[in-house]
C-alpha cells in the first residue's frame, strides 16, 4: 500500500538532485576524467594535433623532476602551518571574544574584516608591509629596535613562511567565526555545574569547551587542509613562485607548465597526482579527528 507512495517521493527527492548532479558531473567528474587520459599521451604545443599513448612516461617524469617535488613539499608545509596557525590563534580569539564584552561586536567585525578582501589585495598590503625599502612598515620596526632590515620575500629560506603569516592573519577571522557560533550554540548548564564543583577556567575549556568545539575544529582544520593544498593566489600576489622556485606550489606548478609553457599532458598528470594527494590527506585527516572522538 505505501510502496507507490514511497517511490514517489524518493523520485522527487532524485529530481530535486539531478541538477546539482548533472552540474557536478559536467564540471567535475568529466574533466578529471578527460585530464586523467591525457596524462597517459604526449599532448602539448609540440604534438598539438597528433596526440600519441605514452604509458606512465609523465608520471615517472614527474617524481624525478626535483621542481616538482619542491612544489609539492612547499605545498604540504604550507597546508599544515596554515592550517595549525588559523585554527591555534582562532580558538582562544574565539573564547575571549565570546565572553560579555563591550566591544566585542567591533572586534568581531575588526578581526572578520581582513576574510572579506580578495586575496590578491591582502597579498599585495603584505607586499608593501614586507618590503625592504624605507616604506616598509615591518622593517620600519625592526630597524627602530636596532636591528639590521629583513628581505622577507627575498630571502629563500623565509619566503614561504612569510607567505603564511600573511594568509594566516586574513584567514584566522573568519575560521573564528566558525567556532563563536559553535560556542554559542554550547549550554551554559555545563559550566555552571562544572563550578559547583570547583572546576577552574583550564579545566572548563579542557574539559567541557575543546569536545564540544569538534564539530567545528573538524571542519576547519578539513578545510583549512583543502585550501591548503589549492594555495596560488597568495604566492602569486606576494612572491610568483620565486625567489627562485622557493614558494612555489603544485597549483602555481601546474599553471606554469601546463598552461603557460604548453606541456598540457605533463601537466595534466601533475593534476592528477594533486586530486589523489588531496583525497589521502582528506581521508587520513578525517581518521585522526575519527580516533580522536573515539579517546
Amino acid at each position: 500500500m505505501n510502496k507507490p507512495n514511497i517511490f514517489k517521493r524518493e523520485i522527487n527527492y532524485v529530481l530535486l538532485l539531478l541538477p546539482a548532479l548533472l552540474i557536478y558531473c559536467t564540471f567535475f567528474i568529466y574533466p578529471t576524467l578527460k585530464t586523467a587520459v591525457y596524462s597517459f599521451t604526449n599532448w602539448s604545443d609540440v604534438h598539438p594535433v597528433v596526440v600519441k599513448y605514452v604509458g606512465l612516461n609523465n608520471y615517472i617524469a614527474l617524481f624525478k623532476d626535483s621542481l616538482y617535488l619542491t612544489g609539492i613539499s612547499n605545498t604540504l608545509i604550507y597546508a599544515v602551518l596554515a592550517m595549525l596557525g588559523q585554527n591555534l590563534l582562532a580558538i582562544p580569539l574565539a573564547v575571549f571574544l565570546n565572553k560579555k564584552l563591550k566591544t566585542k561586536n567591533l572586534l568581531r567585525a575588526a578581526f572578520f574584516l581582513p576574510a572579506v578582501f580578495s586575496v590578491l589585495v591582502i597579498g599585495f598590503l603584505w607586499n608593501f608591509m614586507y618590503s625592504p625599502s624605507d616604506f616598509g612598515l615591518i622593517n620600519q620596526l625592526v630597524v627602530a629596535l636596532g636591528f639590521e632590515r629583513i628581505n622577507f620575500l627575498g630571502d629563500p629560506r623565509l619566503a614561504l613562511y612569510s607567505v603564511i603569516i600573511a594568509s594566516v592573519w586574513q584567514w584566522v577571522g573568519y575560521t573564528m567565526v566558525i567556532y563563536l557560533a559553535n560556542l554559542q550554540s554550547i549550554s551554559t548548564d555545563y559550566y555552571e555545574a562544572a563550578k559547583i564543583d570547583r572546576a577552574n577556567g583550564w579545566q572548563l575549556f579542557r574539559y567541557i569547551t575543546l569536545p564540544l568545539l569538534l564539530p567545528a575544529i573538524t571542519f576547519n582544520t578539513v578545510m583549512g587542509m583543502i585550501n591548503g593544498m589549492k594555495v596560488f593566489d597568495i604566492v602569486y600576489a606576494l612572491t610568483g613562485g620565486g625567489p627562485g622556485y622557493s614558494t612555489e606550489t603544485i597549483v602555481s606548478l601546474m599553471i606554469k607548465k601546463g598552461l603557460s609553457e604548453g606541456f598540457y599532458s605533463y601537466g595534466a598528470a601533475f593534476g592528477i597526482v594533486f586530486v589523489i594527494l588531496v583525497g589521502l590527506i582528506t581521508f587520513l585527516h578525517f581518521t585522526l579527528i575519527k580516533m580522536w572522538e573515539r579517546r
